[in-house]
């Protein structure tokens, strides 16, 4: 799943960034108002981390921004601010959770699971379609109870779909979502092919249905019709 923090705290960014790539998340990190604001009009997110203090501007702001373009992200709001009146106003612009600095790191990791769980899979941690049933605790795909052995990349592009079925994805939406900002060191996007050509034969091997359709000329989809 893909996060965009937005902390103007180098040195915390940096131990959130650090933290949350163990446990396989991909993340793109600014620290001001400007970069958050061209990053959220840039690229999708499935979840933000929104520091309200911002050099540049409030990210309160990026919380109705978010909301109006990028509704289906989840939004934590991180502040040094304790106040009642800040928690309430970030709770109703739309954001999901508040937490207050200092933190522990596995709290945070906790709380963004908990905000996915939500968003993208009602609440629980494992999500079954049909005969695929992906573990998104373990990161483990079985199909038909059988394990199926996929790279780092392969469940989280199977996720991607997973989390947009019936939703045409373009190759550049999916390398920016499963690469992030080592996206931007790619001439063109034509490997993508070679991993979802994998993804669809480890499926399949194991008795799975082809869920993942080509889309000449524009991407994949993931559709169960």
């Amino acid at each position: 799943m893909k996060i965009l923090l937005i902390e103007d705290e180098k040195d915390l960014a940096k131990s959130i960034v650090d933290f949350l790539c163990r446990e396989e998340f991909v993340i793109d990190a600014v620290h001001n108002y400007a970069d958050a604001y061209e990053k959220i009009n840039l690229y999708e997110y499935d979840c933000a981390l929104i520091d309200i203090m911002l050099p540049g501007g409030s990210g309160l702001n990026l919380v109705t921004k978010f909301k109006e373009i990028q509704p289906k992200c989840g939004i934590i709001i991180i502040t040094a601010k304790n106040t009642i009146d800040d928690k309430l106003t970030g709770l109703e612009l739309g954001a999901d959770d508040y937490i207050t600095k200092p933190f522990h790191l596995a709290e945070l990791n906790a709380r963004i699971k908990s905000v996915l769980r939500r968003r993208f899979f009602d609440g629980n941690n494992k999500v079954v379609i049909n005969e695929i049933s992906i573990d998104t605790e373990t990161r483990t795909v079985s199909v038909n109870n059988k394990n199926v052995e996929l790279t780092k990349r392969e469940y989280d592009i199977l996720l991607f779909f997973v989390s947009n079925k019936e939703r045409v994805l373009t190759k550049e939406s999916i390398v920016e979502h499963i690469w992030g900002d080592d996206a931007n060191a790619f001439d063109n996007f034509d490997f993508v092919y070679t991993h979802i050509k994998n993804l669809r034969k480890k499926l399949i091997e194991q008795g799975a249905n082809d869920y993942i359709k080509s889309v000449y000329g524009i991407g994949y989809k993931f559709t169960l019709k």
